[in-house]
């Protein structure tokens, strides 16, 4: 079910009406899980009960592990995470399994290419995993994991699959944390509501996706095979530019709609986007851009494998083995691998040479500009891995680049990718201004802004398309 879409907005108001009302409002939590559930099922039914099976194990094994067996906690939190990986493994790459092990022809290889990907499956697998390993951590650490783990079973697994569930951030984050989202769940009330913390989130949110990036996928389109071989060298890389912004645009407005959603029942998501495209380097980029993944890929496996704690070579390593595995998280394709290997190699690079070419005092600022060029245009040119399906694609765009100089552009194409990146490029300059005298003149005339928001909303909308984080 899109966030875009009537059926959503009708289940929003019943949702919205329920939760408020004070002869029902004691069964808030209650009210969120069975319309996350609904929300859920509207696309694909069958698999909300992998979503609850999912759940089952999560509360189960994280219920155990504060209330049983002291000597058996660490087994039961371990086959945990090993099952929720296994489930991940199972549902979203069986077609890479098939078609690096197996001949897709065969009985073995032709069932592992049918198995469907269920939506979603990645954030909340994720969520589990996390809920396991904080209340391991708290437990271990003789802190009170009690405090956000009830004796009760049965209220436990309704927070717990409240947890999982809930509506906003259920198909694509952002990625939740249990010691940041449990410690929330408490009575609402209608009188607290933060309306224009809201009503601002939701409407650059779905600005972003509406107007931006929904226009932006009819001219970002021509970056798939073969028609890339068509375009000019100037037309590939214009086309290029604009999927960043389209890629920002429709995942940083369905954070941004989460976000605000959220704040309309009272609870506060992590922000998933901060301005990354005004990055001066790959580190300040990825904790900048979908920060829910870039911490969680931080705290439970960058510092598990050691972090920077083990030596120089094992600290370039252990970054590339994360973003690595980062990129495999986006897709089931070797391409995405490679594309997080990329990402990973950046880091290193960056951080070899700042270990071994320590500037004594920061590069003056008017650098920034060119540090900016130069993360953002190497983020732009690593796409062709994350988007093509196939390596060799890769390759052909790359060499469609350096052959078709001297193709003639599409001036209308480059034109209207330019034009619909203009928001984007707005918003992070904004973002650079705040302390000075035009962002004092913009915060009293806001209103505007958003008014000018709302006409594109009503009056440029593009064709309405799935935010492109549901297929991971």
């Amino acid at each position: 079910m899109l966030f875009t879409s009537i059926p959503f907005l009708i289940l929003f108001i019943i949702t919205f009406t329920l939760y408020y009302l004070p002869k029902v409002s004691k069964h808030q939590v209650s009210i969120l899980v069975i319309a996350s559930l609904i929300f859920y099922a509207y696309d694909q039914p069958w698999f909300t009960l992998l979503l609850l099976f999912s759940a089952g194990i999560n509360i189960a094994a994280s219920y155990y592990v504060v209330y049983g067996d002291p000597k058996k906690r660490k087994l039961v939190a371990t086959t945990g995470v090993v099952l929720n990986v296994i489930g991940l493994a199972f549902f979203k790459y069986s077609p890479l399994i098939s078609a690096t092990f197996f001949n897709p022809e065969g009985s073995i290889g032709h069932f592992l290419l049918m198995i469907p990907l269920p939506i979603g499956i990645s954030f909340f697998t994720f969520e589990g995993i996390s809920l396991l390993i904080d209340v391991w951590r708290d437990k271990e650490a003789n802190e009170k994991a009690k405090s956000f783990i009830p004796v009760s079973l049965a209220q436990h697994a309704q927070r717990t699959l409240f947890f999982i569930s809930f509506f906003p951030h259920l198909i694509a984050g952002p990625i939740l944390k249990a010691h940041d989202f449990y410690p929330q769940i408490m009575d609402k009330y209608f009188k607290e509501i933060n309306w224009e913390s809201a009503f601002k989130s939701l409407t650059v949110g779905y600005f972003l996706k509406m107007v931006v990036a929904d226009n932006l996928k009819n001219f970002t389109f021509w970056i798939s095979y073969p028609f890339f071989e068509a375009y000019s060298s100037m037309d590939l890389l214009v086309i290029l530019f604009g999927y960043t912004m389209q890629i920002f645009s429709d995942f940083a407005g369905y954070s941004l709609i989460a976000i605000g959603l959220a704040k309309l029942f009272g609870y506060d998501f992590q922000t998933n986007f901060d301005f990354p495209y005004i990055s001066t380097s790959f580190k300040e980029f990825w904790r900048r851009w979908h920060i829910s993944l870039s911490t969680f890929l931080m705290q439970y496996l960058y510092i598990p494998l050691g972090g920077s704690r083990k030596g120089k070579f094992m600290t370039y390593f252990n970054l590339m083995l994360t973003m690595t595995l980062g990129g495999i998280w986006h897709g089931a394709g070797w391409g995405f691998a490679l594309w997080g290997f990329v990402q990973g190699s950046l880091l290193a690079i960056e951080r070899l040479a700042n270990d071994n070419f320590k500037l004594k005092r920061r590069l003056p600022r008017f650098f920034d500009p060119f540090k900016i060029f130069i993360v953002v245009g190497m983020f732009t040119l690593s796409w062709p891995l994350f988007v093509l399906p196939k390596f060799e694609y890769t390759l052909g765009y790359f060499r469609a680049i350096a052959h078709n100089i001297f193709l003639q552009s599409n001036v209308k194409l480059n034109m209207y990718i330019f034009l619909y990146s203009i928001p984007v490029i707005v918003y992070h300059l904004l973002y650079l201004s705040k302390g000075t005298k035009f962002w004092d003149a913009f915060k009293k005339k806001e209103y505007i802004f958003y008014g000018i928001l709302l006409f594109f909303l009503i009056t440029n909308a593009g064709t309405s398309g799935s935010f492109i984080y549901f297929q991971f």
